[in-house]
C-alpha cells in the first residue's frame, strides 16, 4: 500500500491535477471566507465553508476520474491485478493519496479561524469540527469518484458519471420531496431500490442466481410486511431515504452547531462501504 500510495501521490503533484484542485479550493474557500468573515463579519467561519461545497461537484471528478480509469485504459492494471499486492491495499493507497491533496487546502483553511480571532470574537470548537466534517464529506465524494473510475476505463465517463452522481446528493432532499408519501407509494418505491441494489450485487458478485434470491426474498418480505400494517408504510420511503443526506449531516455541524456523532458516523460507513465496493470491482476483474 504504501508504494502505491507514494507513487500516486507523486504522479498527482508531477502533474497539473493535484496543484489545480489545491489552488481552485484554496481559492474559492479564500474567496467566501474574505466575503462572508472579514467584510461582512461574521464570526463563524463554518458559513464561509459552506458556501464552497457546490465546488466539489467540479473539483472531485478531476481528482478522481484518473485514479482507476487510466490504469484500465492504458492496461497498467493488469500489473495491479497479478501483483502479489493485495488489492484493498492498491484501492487504499489510491485514495489515500487523494486524501492527502484533500488535506492540504483543509489544513490551509485551518488558518482562518485564527484570523477571525485576530479580529474579534471566533468559535475555535464549532469551526474546527466543521473542517473535520467538511473534510470527511469531501472524502465521501472522492470515494464516489474512485468507485466510479473502477467501473470504466474512460477518464471523461468517470469524471461525467462522478459529476452527475455528486448532483443527485446535492439536490438529494429536493428529489425526496417529490416522493410520493401514500403507503402504495412507499411500496412501489422500495421495490425499486431493492431492484436497484439486487442489479448492483449482481455486477459486483456475477451472481444472477443470488441477485435473484436475494430479489425474491426481499420483495416477499416487503409485501408481506405491507400486507401486516399497510399504515407504518406512509411515508416511509421519504423518511428512509431522508437518513442517507449527505447535507443534513453537515448542517448539523455548519449551521446548527451541534457535533452530529450519527452524521459523522454516517460518513465514516459510506466512506467504508464505497472502498469495500471499489474492492469487490477490482477482485472481480482479477477472476475474471
Amino acid at each position: 500500500m504504501t508504494a502505491i500510495y507514494k507513487r500516486e501521490l507523486r504522479a498527482y503533484f508531477n502533474s497539473m491535477t493535484g496543484w489545480i484542485f489545491i489552488a481552485a479550493l484554496s481559492v474559492f474557500i479564500g474567496i467566501y471566507f474574505t466575503a462572508y468573515n472579514l467584510l461582512s463579519g461574521y464570526t463563524y467561519f463554518s458559513y464561509a465553508l459552506s458556501a464552497t461545497l457546490v465546488v466539489f461537484m467540479a473539483l472531485v471528478p478531476v481528482l478522481t476520474m484518473r485514479s482507476l480509469a487510466e490504469e484500465r485504459h492504458s492496461k497498467t492494471d493488469q500489473l495491479l491485478l497479478t501483483s502479489p499486492a493485495s488489492l484493498t491495499g492498491v484501492v487504499l493507497g489510491k485514495y489515500f493519496a487523494m486524501l492527502t491533496v484533500l488535506a492540504v487546502p483543509v489544513l490551509l483553511a485551518c488558518l482562518c479561524p485564527l484570523i477571525i480571532r485576530m479580529n474579534g470574537t471566533a468559535h475555535f470548537k464549532a469551526d474546527y469540527a466543521t473542517l473535520l466534517i467538511y473534510f470527511l464529506l469531501a472524502a465521501v465524494e472522492i470515494a464516489i469518484g474512485m468507485l466510479i473510475s473502477a467501473l470504466t476505463e474512460s477518464q471523461v465517463i468517470a469524471a461525467v458519471g462522478t459529476f452527475c452522481l455528486l448532483l443527485v446528493l446535492y439536490l438529494w432532499n429536493g428529489l425526496i420531496s417529490l416522493l410520493p408519501t401514500s403507503a402504495a407509494g412507499s411500496l412501489a418505491g422500495l421495490l425499486v431500490v431493492l431492484v436497484l441494489v439486487c442489479l448492483l450485487l449482481s455486477a459486483l458478485s456475477g451472481s444472477w442466481k443470488l441477485s435473484g434470491g436475494v430479489l425474491v426474498l426481499g420483495a416477499a418480505a416487503i409485501i408481506a410486511l405491507y400486507s401486516r400494517d399497510t399504515g407504518t408504510f406512509a411515508n416511509l420511503l421519504p423518511n428512509a431515504l431522508g437518513n442517507f443526506s449527505l447535507l443534513d449531516a453537515f448542517n448539523s455541524f455548519a449551521s446548527d452547531h451541534v457535533f452530529d456523532i450519527p452524521g459523522l458516523l454516517l460518513y465514516l460507513s459510506l466512506i467504508a462501504l464505497l472502498v469495500f465496493l471499489t474492492v469487490q470491482v477490482l477482485q472481480k476483474r482479477r477472476w475474471n
